[in-house]
């Protein structure tokens, strides 16, 4: 997994943030042990306490599961797995839709430019 670090957000944040696109992109599948702390930690070159508080808050948003002596593992709730995608992709074009409006682009514009794109990979 990917732990580049940056300033712009909090380190927790980031480690969330990454684990959930791990998720999302089939990287950690439903029901799938997730690494310890401790080697998140040592991976990430962060503090163990950081990564310790990420695990937390998504096993508050229900992302992960704690099984005790046994580790954590990604939740199996099709219903939790669905809310994140949708909310991630929304928070994604959100931000998108920002950075297009610095420049006055509108939504119209921004369809079109994303639909160009499309067609250039293709």
């Amino acid at each position: 997994m990917n732990w580049k670090m940056a300033g712009d957000k909090p380190v927790y944040q980031q480690i969330m943030a990454a684990l959930r696109g791990a998720i999302l992109k089939g990287e950690l599948i439903p029901g799938q042990k997730v690494p310890s702390v401790r080697e998140v930690a040592a991976e990430a070159q962060v503090n163990p306490n950081t990564v310790q508080r990420a695990f937390s808050e998504l096993e508050r948003e229900g992302l992960l599961v704690g099984g005790g002596t046994s580790g954590r593992t990604v939740t199996t709730d099709e219903t939790v797995l669905a809310a994140m995608r949708q909310e991630t992709l929304q928070e994604l074009a959100r931000e998108c839709m920002e950075r297009f409006a610095v420049f006055g682009v509108t939504l119209a514009q921004a369809a079109q430019l994303l639909l160009d794109l499309e067609k250039e990979e293709t």
